[in-house]
């Protein structure tokens, strides 16, 4: 299989629970939903390091180049887009044999192949949903369609609410913050990146 890669590159991870872990980020090309409020680039394999792999080891070289670090807690993130129209239970398996832990970032409209470390779900509709359990659901708040309460019942270890950014992000972030408050299962979640200045 060849995976179409917009770009790999290492940082913090910003948001969520692994916020402040060293990661590489293996931003897929692609998504199969149109967000309006989506902060992200993933049309192309234009960025760096982008391209188009042929295989699961030329990928899983790259992504180990970037790292250009010690072994030890070696962890990548698959991102998109929608990284689990790529992703595939051979590439995992890859990225284990070389030490890495391995999250995706998803918006669960796909199934995932076994063996991912972490899964982090971020909904975009409460249709079509089928992850239903993992590690983090990671719901960008608000969204008029998509309230907290349409995920109460779902088998999730971290339930993670983050404040829409854009031109009403302070607003978003107290009514985040009231939410949480009033909902203890929920916790906060910044783009602490943003706020760094780094990607």
């Amino acid at each position: 299989m060849s995976y179409a890669v917009k770009e790999i590159f290492k940082t913090l991870q910003g948001e969520g629970a692994h916020a402040g872990r060293p990661a590489v980020f293996c931003r897929f090309s692609g998504c199969n939903l149109g967000c309006t409020f989506c902060d992200t680039d993933y049309a192309g394999v234009d960025g760096t390091d982008g391209g188009r792999y042929d295989s699961a080891g030329d990928l899983v070289a790259a992504i180990e180049r970037v790292w250009d670090g010690p072994s030890a807690r070696r962890f990548v993130v698959l991102t998109g887009g929608e990284p689990l129209l790529q992703v595939d239970a051979g590439l995992v398996a890859r990225l284990h044999e070389r030490a890495f832990e391995v999250a995706v970032e998803t918006n669960g409209t796909l199934h995932a192949p076994l063996g991912i470390d972490w899964i982090c779900v971020s909904p975009k509709s409460r249709d079509g949903l089928k992850l239903r359990a993992g590690n983090e659901l990671k719901l960008v708040y608000p969204q008029a369609e998509v309230p907290p309460e349409a995920f109460a019942d779902l088998a999730f270890d971290r339930f993670s609410l983050q404040p829409m950014d854009g031109p009403a992000l302070a607003e978003n972030t107290a009514r985040a913050v009231a939410y949480c408050l009033a909902h203890p299962r929920w916790q906060l979640s910044l783009q602490t990146h943003k706020y760094l200045g780094i990607r």
